[in-house]
């Protein structure tokens, strides 16, 4: 009897902490200026995060990644922005089809475009686009 006591006791101890957890009040927003890590996480648990450096010596002014099991080249991952030489970005390739296999194309503003086939994002962290 005794152990039963306690057991429903531990239990009702720990569905207390877990509620507490699961209404806990959100982080407050970062304050001007504060950086945030921002974490993706994709449903089959591999990391698609891959930090691009950019050490050609021009600025890069188009970035794309498409699954290698298409034609055609998805929207420009830079948007409005550009990656400076010199400079690295960090982008989130995950597209949500499972894929790990894509292709590259980075345009720069000398005019050259380079396309690197068949990029395991899955099993890198890091792509370096040099001369």
């Amino acid at each position: 009897m005794i152990r039963l006591k306690s057991a429903a006791l531990c239990a009702a101890a720990a569905a207390t902490a877990l509620g507490a957890m699961a209404f806990a009040p959100a982080p407050a927003a970062p304050a001007a200026g504060e950086k945030t890590a921002v974490i993706h996480v994709s449903r089959d648990g591999y990391n698609r995060r891959v930090r691009v450096h950019n050490q050609t010596g021009w600025t890069m002014l188009r970035f794309y990644a498409s699954d290698s099991r298409t034609t055609s080249w998805e929207e420009d991952i830079l948007g409005r922005r550009v990656l400076e030489s010199g400079r690295s970005l960090t982008i989130n390739i995950d597209d949500g089809s499972g894929a790990c296999v894509y292709d590259f194309r980075a345009e720069f503003t000398n005019g050259q475009v380079l396309t690197r086939m068949n990029v395991n994002v899955c099993q890198i962290a890091d792509y370096y686009y040099t001369r």
